[in-house]
């Protein structure tokens, strides 16, 4: 874009859904040893979080120098959608939408779970309809609101054909490889 000079704030609010035992594992081999229906219950339920980490797990946030100035339970150990909606929507509330409403144009850049949370708020998805909903990877979503935040319409800004391509693409990144 050419505007390398953009203000930006990094929110830990933003992150990805913590796996809990599951994090930093490889989604295949993850499935080819759990079984892939597994995999998906953990990765897609509304409400069924992966497996805890012990609290002494160097994976565990509460060791990583960013999250030093956090209380250590407000740190997740793992996160399901519905735990990870409820860790998002406060930044969307307390940081976005007041940016909006000053009349500024916001760009929300986080992974691929957060974007979901807010897709589903902003949209008012069910937690069925937001399971079977896949972000495409590096696709800029527009939501368009009115005075009260009330979202008018969105939409991507990439070909139809091509989002649905690499929404498929984010669906299937937890298919087991044949060996």
């Amino acid at each position: 874009m050419d505007i390398a000079w953009i203000p930006h704030h990094k929110h830990w609010r933003l992150n990805e859904r913590h796996y809990g035992a599951l994090q930093g594992l490889n989604k295949s081999e993850t499935a080819a040893k759990h079984g892939e229906e597994q995999v998906l219950i953990w990765r897609r339920s509304y409400d069924v979080p992966p497996p805890p980490l012990e609290l002494d797990d160097e994976r565990h946030p509460r060791f990583a120098p960013q999250y030093q100035h956090l209380p250590a339970d407000a740190l997740p150990c793992t996160e399901s959608l519905k735990i990870t909606v409820d860790r998002v929507l406060p930044f969307w509330h307390d940081t976005v939408c007041p940016t909006i409403l000053d009349n500024k144009d916001v760009i929300v850049v986080a992974h691929g779970n957060s974007l979901r949370a807010i897709v589903k708020h902003l949209s008012g998805m069910s937690e069925e309809e937001i399971l079977k909903y896949n972000i495409p990877t590096a696709v800029p979503l527009v939501y368009e609101f009115d005075q009260d935040m009330v979202p008018l319409k969105n939409y991507y800004l990439l070909d139809p054909e091509e989002v649905k391509r690499r929404q498929d693409a984010v669906a299937n990144q937890a298919a087991a490889r044949p060996n």
